[in-house]
């Protein structure tokens, strides 16, 4: 049987967050990070060989190197700081420009066959930027992009509405930050549309607002910023749900940052859309109907990431 790998660049929050995810899950026989603080990735993943002492599934886990990727199945972009109170996630750019410096050279330097999912924001343009400096095929190289919001989504609308989350579909598309958008002509409970029971419950679900679903996704991860200095549990979940849907080959549809050729009417730009994910990674772009506001949000936040898209050409030339 093939041996599930994965290496993880960096060993912070995130990295280690989506590492112990992964175990929990059973999804890995081998995790290796990838850290310029050596002695850090050593120690974090002593630690984790530690808790995998009481898991029912063994996972190995160490520190290691480049040279790891050419035996990986899925490499993981988590290299960089986590975001600082008051910050967008654009704030990040150029820190995270300069990371992208110093990494791409060394996958090149090695043969690296497999799928890359980018985590570092500001995740929709490090993500592309990535794809096109390694040359990588877009549907093998692509970020999370809107999967922790619209994990939020979620979470929010069972607060405002009082309805299981595991009932709701709902998503988040567009940029992973502050020009993101939903999509409420697609969100449904319980297989009704939220437009109708809007109509049907006037006092309750009536006065939910759009703006305000999207203002409260766009807050939440700073409020756990404010209040503990990083995200790591939803995002390492949210990861961990795309390695399941890729070692599993499940086609399942989830919300990713994928370079677009002309879906939604859009090209050169990376967004998070709704994608089929299976074990070549995203398999299809799943292309909805938006009504004409919901287009012109979406649009609006492919010309942002599109904007620093330009900006990182002339950073990494």
């Amino acid at each position: 049987m093939e041996k599930r790998k994965i290496t993880i660049l960096g060993a912070g929050h995130v990295g280690t967050h989506c590492a112990s995810s992964l175990m929990f899950r059973g999804l890995a026989d081998e995790i290796v990070f990838i850290d310029t603080d050596v002695k850090k990735s050593e120690s974090q993943a002593l630690d984790l060989n530690d808790m995998g002492a009481c898991l029912t599934t063994k996972t190995i886990v160490r520190a290691g190197n480049y040279e790891d990727l050419e035996d990986s199945q899925i490499l993981v972009n988590a290299v960089g700081r986590s975001r600082r109170p008051g910050e967008t996630r654009l704030d990040m750019f150029g820190d995270s420009m300069e990371r992208l410096k110093d990494i791409i050279p060394k996958i090149k330097d090695v043969s690296f066959k497999g799928i890359l999912i980018s985590i570092t924001n500001p995740a929709d343009v490090v993500g592309e930027c990535l794809r096109k400096k390694l040359h990588m095929e877009r549907f093998r190289c692509f970020s999370t992009g809107t999967s922790l919001d619209s994990l939020r989504i979620k979470r929010i609308l069972e607060e405002k509405t009082g309805y299981d989350r595991n009932s709701i579909s709902a998503f988040c598309m567009g940029e992973h930050g502050d020009s993101q958008m939903v999509p409420l002509s697609h969100v449904t409970i319980g297989g009704k549309t939220f437009y109708k029971l809007m109509e049907e419950h006037p006092d309750t679900i009536g006065k939910i607002t759009l703006e305000d679903l999207q203002q409260q996704v766009r807050e939440a991860g700073m409020t756990v910023i404010e209040g503990k200095k990083s995200t790591e549990f939803g995002i390492g979940i949210a990861f961990c749900e795309i390695v399941n849907a890729i070692f599993h080959d499940q086609k399942r549809i989830w919300p990713l940052s994928v370079h677009l050729e002309g879906e939604y009417g859009q090209r050169d730009v990376a967004a998070g859309v709704p994608a089929v994910i299976g074990r070549n990674g995203i398999e299809e772009i799943i292309e909805i109907e938006l009504n004409s506001s919901e287009k012109k949000e979406f649009n609006h936040s492919c010309d942002v990431v599109r904007g620093y898209l330009s900006q990182a050409e002339l950073l990494l030339e």
